[in-house]
C-alpha cells in the first residue's frame, strides 16, 4: 500500500508541474501570513512574485481563545476575497477537493493535529507553518499520521532560508549562538514554540540535528537555552521579550563570523521552496530534524521547570 500511495504521488507531482498553476489551498486564514503569500503567488506584477503556484480557496479555522486569531482572522479571510481572489470554503473537505496543495496556515498550532488529520486523509501533500504543534506529543502524531498515510509533508520558520542564515551556513561550523525575539503564547504547552521557534530553527539551520543535553536559563526578559550535540559542539539561542531583532554568529575553528544586521529575513526564499516542493514532492527540510527542534524544545522546557538543569532530549 505504501509503494501505491508513492507512485500516486510522483504522477500527482508530475501532473501538477506540467500544470500552468499548481492549484493552492489555506486552512487558516489567522496570520499575516497569508496575505504575503498570496501577494507573492497570485500577483504576476508584484516585484517578489513566486510563479508556479497560485492560492485558489482558502477554510477560515481560527482559536477564539487567541488573541491573535481573534483579532485578525476577520480582516485577514476578507482581504483574501476580495484583494487575491479567494475563495472562502466551509470547511477542510471542500478545501482538499478543489487544491493540488495545503498551506496549513492557521496561527495557534494547537489546531494543527486536527487540521492536519483531514488533509492527511484526503491524501493533499502540506507545508505546515510554524510552529508545527504546541506540544511534542502533537508533533510526533502529525508525523506518524502523514507516514501512515504516506502524505509528503514539511514545516519551517522563513528564516531558515533567510540571506541572514543562508550566508553562514557550510561545512567546518564547530559552534554557533542565535538570537531572535521570544514572547509567549498562554496556551502553547512548549513555551519556546510560539516565537522563539524563529532563532531555535536558525541554529538547527547552522548546526543540524544532533543535540542531545539542552540547559536553560530562564528570567522576565530572557532565556538563554543552550544545547550539547553527540559530537561535542555547543549551540545556544538567546530569546528576547517581549521582541528583538534577529542574528547569528558561527564559530569555525578559531574563527567566528557574525551574520549581516541588514540582510533580508522576508518570506520569499521559503515561498520558493513552497511551490518547489508541491512542484516535486522533495522536501528540503526532514520531518525527522522538525522533530528534533521540538524534543529541543521539550527539553527546554523542563530545563525551565526544574530550575536550570541540563536535560536530555526525549
Amino acid at each position: 500500500m505504501m509503494r501505491s500511495a508513492v507512485v500516486l504521488f510522483v504522477l500527482l507531482f508530475a501532473a501538477m508541474a506540467a500544470a500552468a498553476d499548481i492549484r493552492l489551498g489555506l486552512v487558516g486564514t489567522d496570520t499575516s501570513h497569508v496575505i504575503a503569500f498570496a501577494g507573492m503567488l497570485n500577483d504576476p506584477s508584484a516585484p517578489g512574485h513566486v510563479p508556479g503556484a497560485r492560492i485558489v480557496a482558502a477554510y477560515k479555522g481560527g482559536m477564539p481563545d487567541n488573541a491573535t486569531s481573534a483579532k485578525y482572522i476577520g480582516q485577514y479571510t476578507e482581504e483574501l476575497r476580495t484583494k487575491w481572489g479567494v475563495e472562502i470554503v466551509p470547511d477542510i473537505p471542500a478545501l482538499c477537493s478543489k487544491v493540488d496543495g495545503v498551506l496549513l496556515t492557521s496561527v495557534d498550532g494547537r489546531a494543527h493535529l486536527k487540521e492536519a488529520r483531514q488533509i492527511f486523509a484526503a491524501r493533499k501533500p502540506v507545508w505546515i507553518d510554524k510552529p508545527l504543534a504546541s506540544t511534542l506529543e502533537d508533533a510526533r502524531e502529525i508525523a506518524r499520521l502523514a507516514k501512515e498515510a504516506g502524505v509528503p509533508w514539511w514545516t519551517s520558520s522563513s528564516l531558515r532560508f533567510s540571506d541572514m542564515i543562508t550566508a553562514l551556513k557550510g561545512p567546518g561550523i564547530t559552534g554557533a549562538i542565535t538570537w531572535g525575539p521570544g514572547p509567549f503564547e498562554e496556551h502553547h504547552h512548549l513555551d519556546l514554540s510560539w516565537y522563539a521557534i524563529h532563532p531555535i530553527e536558525m541554529l538547527y539551520t547552522l548546526m543540524g540535528p544532533g543535540c542531545v543535553e539542552v540547559t536553560r536559563i530562564h528570567t522576565s526578559g530572557a532565556d538563554e537555552i543552550v544545547g550539547r550535540w553527540k559530537d561535542g559542539r555547543v549551540g545556544s539561542v538567546r530569546a528576547l521579550r517581549p521582541y528583538g531583532s534577529y542574528g547569528a554568529v558561527v564559530f569555525k575553528g578559531k574563527e567566528a563570523l557574525q551574520s549581516d544586521p541588514k540582510a533580508a529575513t522576508g518570506y520569499r526564499p521559503m515561498v520558493v521552496e513552497i511551490v518547489k516542493f508541491f512542484g516535486t514532492g522533495v522536501v528540503p527540510v526532514p520531518p525527522a530534524e522538525s522533530l528534533e527542534i521540538f524534543a529541543f524544545m521539550d527539553a527546554a522546557l523542563r530545563s525551565k521547570q526544574s530550575g536550570g538543569k541540563p536535560m536530555p532530549l526525549r
